[in-house]
């Protein structure tokens, strides 16, 4: 398997430790050459292949008592702004017109939300419940719960260690 192969079917997977050097080369492997010029360069690049263009931007993540947001910018209001991820039925919105003003918005909607799940004696939603329905097919089903029972751990732990390994 070649190593544009190789980096495919890697990034197929959504790997959380997919470089930005393994991106490069891939996007090398179809031709396309990176360009950094400019004042945002250390956060945004274009990758550009003839008339194509693939704009890539790295805004990262806010993270706080155990909760993340997105970061995201407007133009239009010359502002950041994000939403913390991963609730269903609560939206908690931020936005500061720097990044120490975004990150201290950001803290504050979680602490205000806190306290306002306290206050009215709510529980707090948080992100992930560590809990996790899987869809599989009954024969991946036995297979996973044969193996397991060869490996002597649950079915549960299989699965995690199998999360894990991927991760």
């Amino acid at each position: 398997m070649s190593t544009k192969d190789k980096l495919i079917e890697r990034f197929k997977k959504l790997p959380k430790d997919f470089t930005f050097e393994e991106l490069v080369t891939l996007f090398a492997s179809f031709g396309y050459t990176m360009d950094n010029k400019g004042p945002t360069s250390g956060s945004r690049v274009v990758f550009k292949k003839g008339e194509d263009r693939i704009h890539y931007c790295n805004m990262g993540r806010l993270r706080y008592k155990g909760y993340t947001g997105s970061v995201e910018f407007s133009e239009e209001d010359n502002c950041f702004f994000g939403m913390v991820l991963g609730l269903k039925r609560t939206g908690i919105l931020y936005e500061g017109t720097s990044v120490e003003s975004l990150k201290k918005d950001f803290e504050e909607s979680i602490d205000f939300y806190l306290r306002d799940c306290m206050e009215d004696g709510v529980e707090p939603e948080t992100p992930y419940s560590g809990k996790l329905v899987l869809r599989m097919t009954s024969e991946m089903h036995r297979e996973a719960a044969e193996k397991a029972e060869k490996l002597g751990v649950s079915l549960n732990k299989f699965i995690k260690q199998a999360i894990s390994a991927a991760l």
